[in-house]
């Protein structure tokens, strides 16, 4: 089976298998032939296991990155060293300016797309999104759209995944010493709330500032924040958001939102380099007031200096669900049940991959303390 090798060396089966599992039922029903797909999701090194399955499942693939820009904040990071792997496997790799110049046809068949970046295209059957910060490109579209992000699965990758991420980059960067530290952190979403919770495991004393107004709804998680000793600050209290940030010794945000830290907190960092800040969200949350030098990994996520930036074992649930709403359009479309813009996930995969994920994976235990 194709990248065999690579896969073996790196992984235990215990770390995939919610993908393996779609790659052995796809190998029978081939639920893809003679179909085209391009998959956006970031070209890393585990995300092979998910190129692997939409092959299996007959998928005639191109896998998707975003093009160099450094006129912007953040772009879409990949591995060089993948990128090589795929294309000497005889898989195209395009960027979206391949397809907006032509180069490249627009005439797929279906789009796993991840941030937006090819939500312009002209799929013959429709898009899954992967993130939340890729649905604002989505909310107006013509086309059926799944959205993983909208689902419990996701929380797997984004709450326990991302969080470890963020520490392992900052312990590669030499920053080991937490304990007794103080992190703030701007967003209490999943990500935000991972990293909360991964820095309270690492003895740092944590303030998250957030919206506060919207602890009622379900993209917040500040009563989880607050169970486990971390303060909650609202974002409005300009005397609590300084005091907090000048205090701090790490600074992550993690809100999805372009340009969301106030003056106050931008002159502050100009002022302190001793902060170490960073940044785990698609967008440039620090503005262009904020040099990108003065941001780890110069405003792109923290965690995609990593060679894994989030562990297989964490992302293989996200990316199996990623894949399988693709076939679930595809039958949706079969029976009739024609739809336009954004759709949450199919209860029935989400409980399949999850417990698949619980029984099988190496982390099952992790899981069940997440879903309590």
């Amino acid at each position: 089976m194709l990248f065999a090798d690579v896969i073996n060396d790196a992984y235990e089966p215990r770390e995939y298998p919610a993908l393996a599992l779609l790659s052995d039922q796809w190998m029978r029903t081939r639920p893809f032939e003679g179909l085209k797909i391009l998959a956006a999701t970031p070209i890393f090194r585990n995300t092979l296991l998910q190129y692997r399955a939409l092959l299996a499942g007959g998928a005639e693939l191109y896998v998707g990155r975003a093009r160099e820009n450094e006129g912007c904040g953040t772009t879409m990071p990949f591995d060089p060293k993948i990128v090589v792997l795929l294309q000497e496997n005889g898989i195209p790799v395009i960027s979206d300016e391949d397809i907006r110049n032509g180069s490249v046809a627009d005439d797929f068949d279906l789009i796993l797309d991840c941030a937006g970046q090819f939500s312009f295209c002209h799929p013959r059957k429709g898009f899954v999104e992967l993130t939340r910060s890729g649905v604002q490109f989505y909310e107006k579209s013509q086309y059926p759209v799944y959205v993983a992000d909208s689902g419990i699965v996701k929380r797997i990758e984004t709450t326990l995944g991302t969080g470890d991420g963020y520490f392992r980059a900052l312990e590669q960067l030499n920053h080991g010493d937490f304990e007794g530290k103080k992190l703030v952190v701007f967003g209490s979403g999943k990500v935000g709330c991972g990293i909360a919770l991964q820095g309270v495991r690492r003895g740092l004393q944590v303030t998250t500032i957030t919206d506060v107004s919207n602890r009622n709804t379900g993209s917040d998680f500040s009563r989880v924040l607050e169970n486990n000793d971390v303060e909650i600050v609202d974002h409005l209290d300009e005397k609590k958001v300084q005091e907090a940030v000048e205090g701090c010794d790490y600074l992550v945000t993690a809100t999805g939102i372009k340009n969301v830290l106030p003056m106050t907190v931008v002159n502050i960092l100009n002022k302190n380099r001793k902060i170490v800040a960073a940044n785990m969200g698609v967008e440039d949350e620090f503005g262009t007031l904020v040099p990108r030098f003065r941001v780890q990994n110069r405003k792109a996520p923290l965690n995609f200096i990593l060679e894994e930036p989030t562990h297989l074992k964490y992302i293989d649930a996200s990316l199996a669900l990623h894949a399988a709403l693709g076939e679930r359009l595809l039958q949706d479309l079969a029976r009739g049940d024609s739809f336009a813009g954004p759709r949450d996930p199919a209860s029935d995969i989400e409980q399949v991959l999850l417990v698949t994920t619980i029984q099988n994976g190496e982390i099952g235990a992790e899981v069940c303390d997440m879903l309590r």
